[in-house]
């Protein structure tokens, strides 16, 4: 049984109740996803389960934080630069969050010429995205080296408070750290593949895609943007708390 369902154009459309209603319903879902380069829908789909894995990182980190009884270090204190002869506080961390962020635009001009088959430019704006991501990933070691060599913090003790912060500060800024690090390698990649012309020709060969399609280009966008998105949560809940 069918009843009218008005349109814009003032015409009428059968639609479908009971179970043809219900089939209709589950197979939209798949017309909706059809056009859907494979690819692309599998990113979203590691980025979706990426994202438990970082949420579960940082409710553990507020739960352990919370329920301490050491006193946890002042984050302001522990990561203060000196520079001219002052102790500046996260000095670092708000320059390493203004690159990534930077980069986040970069990545975003690259899709939008590699969909206009600019390859120059597409090409430019991937390495200078992977340039900034391996600053931060530079700026993040020499974070690293200075809380260790200097205060003394390892995953397992802590001399300046409660023994979970150096285990959740390695653990958190490590795991999104390799993340920006195998991202700056992709991005190298999809850089070369498309300034020799793999995505125009169909070269065969690892992340080329359809012919003339720079589909990998905005793949690798979805990729970064998340990075960059994780990176200010992190940024919000250890360094601001």
């Amino acid at each position: 049984m069918t009843q009218a369902n008005p349109t814009s154009t003032a015409q009428t459309l059968p639609l479908a109740e009971g179970v043809q209603g219900i089939v209709a319903d589950w197979s939209s879902d798949q017309r909706a996803f059809k056009n859907v380069p494979w690819g692309k829908a599998m990113m979203w789909i590691f980025l979706l389960s990426d994202t438990f894995i970082f949420s579960s990182f940082l409710i553990s980190y507020m739960t352990v934080r919370m329920s301490t009884t050491e006193p946890w270090p002042n984050v302001s204190e522990v990561f203060a630069l000196t520079l001219f002869g002052r102790k500046i506080p996260l000095i670092l961390i708000a320059i390493m969050t203004f690159v990534l962020i930077s980069s986040s635009g970069t990545m975003a001009m690259a899709v939008k010429f590699g969909y206009e088959k600019n390859r120059r430019m597409t090409f430019i704006l991937l390495l200078i995205t992977a340039a900034l991501g391996a600053t931060f990933v530079g700026m993040q070691a020499f974070e690293w080296t200075k809380l260790i060599v200097e205060e003394g913090v390892r995953p397992w003790a802590n001399p300046l408070g409660a023994a979970q912060f150096g285990s959740t500060f390695f653990m958190i800024t490590g795991f999104h750290g390799t993340h920006v690090s195998i991202g700056v390698i992709f991005l190298i990649i999809v850089a070369i593949k498309v300034i020799r012309g793999d995505l125009d020709h169909e070269r065969p060969g690892f992340l080329t895609g359809r012919k003339g399609k720079y589909e990998i280009v905005e793949i690798m966008g979805l990729y970064w943007h998340f990075v960059d998105l994780v990176w200010v949560f992190i940024f919000a809940v250890f360094y601001l708390w």
